[in-house]
């Protein structure tokens, strides 16, 4: 029987430099290092040994046996459900991904309607909460934090999600609410501001203030950060506002090149998204989860990396998803499957074939990273992982069946002409533009 490696102090990370580097993958099968099949089947079942029962992950639903795990076998989460096109939209492939781990409607629908009722009270997008809703947020989150059961630890992450996308509407893509290309830097500088306080001299602090509680932007911005730091410790606050402030240095690139007429080449597209990626949605999975995943741990240059590909695989998914929507755009936007086309000479759906191969990689990548690094045995570590696997899964889900990637009367075949039809989803609701979701 494969023996696990003793419990870790949750307080002192081990430290990862010792593992062995990548390249040395191919013989995990050799001792004292487990097997690749044994190393997966760690990260999605969780820590073991003597002390780390109640770290371990529940299942989201019901066991069909006892000796159930909240996580596939190997087997099952290597193999897509089907070869071919994807669930939900014909157009794009199937993906390697693992599956949603939960669907509660229910929980949806509780956090979706708290969700509304906070926006509404900070003012962002008046008169459109509908179309919001329509968004399903609620599902999203649900599905993406697939270990959080509490109704209020899910709102933090949803409000903040909300907050971000709302960002990047008025200030960046939507012209009609009040986004000006050439003052979006002052905006999102003031953004970043209402999420990490500015300290002014005090003759000018009023001033900020009154601009803090002006703009329901920098209100929900403020507001969803309060409610995140009720789970939050400090260092994962500091977390959270890093990912912001490099998710506002993607939407300043992403302007200059609109503003510029320029396109970028697909590598620099690539480096910007990890910017503008989820990794801000990401980092709040151990705090709404209830743990923390120490700041040593975290800024491992390895488990940065690892956790980096996954946000930038999760960022073609919404490519591949929105790519249908912002051709029907007027806006300038930018999306994976249209720069490959332009830069390779490609055909559409050659193009989207190879941003699915780009986003396999990846998640590939991911999941034999993160298995390495789960043999350190550190249970805080584990959960992360496991907890990034589980989002990827979930956020597949939510592009696969929204209703804004997914309307009724679209035509899915489009292959090489660059406009296709009318747009079904939403008219006056959040766009977000090249941006995630």
């Amino acid at each position: 029987m494969q023996k696990h490696p003793p419990a870790a102090d949750p307080a002192h990370p081990p430290d990862l430099s010792t593992l062995p580097d990548r390249s040395a993958l191919p013989v995990l099968s050799a001792p004292p290092v487990p097997s690749r099949a044994a190393l997966l089947a760690r990260l999605r079942g969780g820590p073991g040994g003597p002390g780390t029962s109640t770290l371990r992950i529940r299942p989201a639903l019901p066991p069909p046996a006892p000796a159930a795990v909240p996580f596939p076998t190997p087997a099952a989460a290597a193999t897509p459900a089907a070869p071919g096109r994807s669930r939900g939209n014909p157009a794009v492939p199937e993906l390697y991904c693992p599956p949603p781990q939960r669907d509660d409607p229910a929980l949806a629908e509780t956090v979706e309607d708290r969700l509304i009722a906070w926006a509404e009270e900070t003012g962002i997008y008046a008169g459109r909460l509908d179309d919001v809703r329509e968004l399903s947020l609620g599902r999203y989150t649900m599905l993406t934090y697939a270990h959080v059961e509490d109704p209020d630890r899910l709102l933090a992450p949803a409000k903040c999600t909300l907050a971000q996308w709302a960002t990047d509407d008025y200030y960046c893509d939507d012209e009609s609410a009040g986004a000006v290309p050439l003052q979006i830097a002052t905006h999102l500088s003031q953004a970043l501001a209402a999420i990490d306080p500015a300290h002014l001299p005090a003759r000018y602090a009023p001033r900020l203030e009154q601009a803090m509680r002006a703009d329901p932007v920098l209100v929900a911005l403020r507001s969803s950060t309060a409610h995140l730091s009720r789970y939050a410790t400090r260092s994962q606050l500091t977390r959270y506002r890093h990912e912001m402030a490099a998710l506002f240095s993607g939407y300043t690139a992403e302007a200059g090149w609109r503003v510029s007429g320029r396109t970028p080449p697909v590598w620099e597209f690539l480096a910007v998204r990890q910017d503008n990626s989820f990794m801000p949605t990401m980092v709040m999975l151990d705090p709404a989860g209830g743990y923390e995943l120490p700041v040593e741990a975290y800024a491992d240059p390895r488990v940065r990396g690892a956790v980096l590909k996954a946000a930038s695989a999760s960022v073609i998914v919404n490519d591949l998803y929105s790519m249908h929507r912002e051709d029907e755009s007027a806006a300038v936007n930018y999306n994976l499957p249209a720069l490959i086309e332009a830069e390779e000479g490609c055909s559409r759906a050659e193009a989207v074939r190879r941003s699915a191969d780009l986003h396999d990689e990846l998640v590939r990548a991911f999941e034999e990273e993160s298995a390495l690094l789960a043999a350190a045995g550190f249970p805080p570590l584990i959960r992360f992982l496991a907890d990034v696997w589980a989002w990827l899964g979930g956020n597949l889900e939510w592009h696969r069946t929204t209703a804004r990637y997914n309307s009724a009367g679209r035509d899915p075949a489009r292959d090489d002409s660059p406009t296709h039809g009318q747009e079904h989803g939403p008219t006056h609701g959040p766009t977000h533009g090249g941006t995630p979701a």
